[in-house]
């Protein structure tokens, strides 16, 4: 069972001008808590790891588990933010997503995100569902000791269980602003990706993507089924397909039969069209493909001439991706 986080509100204010994870190269931390590891470019990290793992469950039962393991404190340009001050600093958490069961997760899925990430998280909830909210309490922002090892830590293990809570509260877990949360980043940075026709660089970005919302939602929901159709397109526009084509776009066969939501409908055809293509491509035989097309064409529905699989998400879902 999750554990609700359970306490009073925190008070915060939302035009609070202080940046909490950014502070001046004048701010201390603890040396002896926290290990120096070398960074690309020849600089250093500082980096903060969980003394211990989060438990199993004890029942055997398979749980989603929250887990951040470390949190490195970055100069504000080492992921190329557009920082200019070279001594301003922020911390990134690792946030690692697992079902665990009688035995960990043996696909752990990961996300990187810093105090900035949680408190949009937090403040979008709070003002679009205050009552299913006003149990949490939020990591306050702090003047002085960003850095430390006991702050980061204490603020792990509230983020840990803020996000244990919201799986557990439909209306939380199926909002926007956790879905963003959740892939925000990360499907941005591959839409520009294949805007930029980089689609081999795009493909990894957009596996995890899936990986994560497929533990968290149902097989057959809308952001699933639409990452994974994304998923299909990136690994199929490319001269070459993608190794993982073929995988992709089996498990998107499987997962479309018997869909009901006539809006995901709309990428049932393009699916196909794509499949059929692709297997094409690869010499399989497309007989079982020529069939669903034909029995859809049967009763009516437009299987030529339509958009593309790319086209077709682009309008369900606008992103930077050239169409």
């Amino acid at each position: 069972m999750h554990r609700a986080v359970v306490g009073h509100r925190s008070g915060m204010e939302s035009e609070d001008p202080i940046e909490d994870d950014v502070d001046s190269s004048t701010e201390a931390f603890d040396q002896s808590t926290l290990s120096i590891k070398p960074q690309i470019k020849g600089t250093v990290q500082d980096i903060w790891q969980r003394p211990t793992r989060r438990p199993l469950p004890a029942d055997g039962e398979v749980t989603l588990c929250f887990e951040i393991p470390l949190a490195r404190i970055l100069p504000s340009g080492a992921t190329g933010d557009g920082g200019t001050s070279a001594g301003k600093k922020y911390v990134v958490y690792e946030v690692s997503i697992r079902k665990d069961g009688p035995g960990p997760d043996p696909y752990p899925t990961s996300i990187e995100r810093r105090y900035t990430h949680f408190l949009k998280l937090y403040e979008g909830l709070r003002k679009d569902h205050p009552g299913a909210v006003q149990m949490i309490n939020f990591p306050k922002k702090v003047l002085m000791g960003n850095f430390s090892a006991e702050l980061i830590a204490d603020r792990s293990a509230a983020f840990e269980s803020i996000l244990d809570h919201l799986v557990t509260v439909p209306l939380l877990r199926e909002s926007e602003h956790f879905l963003e949360f959740l892939q925000g980043d990360e499907l941005r940075n591959a839409c520009q990706l294949l805007d930029e026709r980089r689609n081999e660089l795009a493909v990894p970005l957009l596996e995890n993507c899936f990986r994560l919302l497929n533990k968290i939602f149902l097989d057959k929901s809308k952001c699933v089924l639409l990452l994974l159709c994304r998923l299909v397109a990136a690994c199929t526009t490319s001269p070459i397909p993608h190794s993982a084509a073929e995988q992709w776009a089996e498990l998107a066969l499987r997962r479309y039969e018997h869909v009901c939501d006539t809006e995901l409908l709309v990428l049932y055809i393009p699916l196909l069209q794509t499949c059929l293509h692709l297997w094409w491509q690869r010499g399989r035989d497309r007989t079982l493909l020529e069939e669903r097309l034909n029995e859809m064409g049967r009763k009516g529905i437009k299987v030529k001439g339509g958009p593309t699989l790319a086209q077709a998400i682009h309008a369900l879902d606008p992103r930077a991706e050239t169409i």
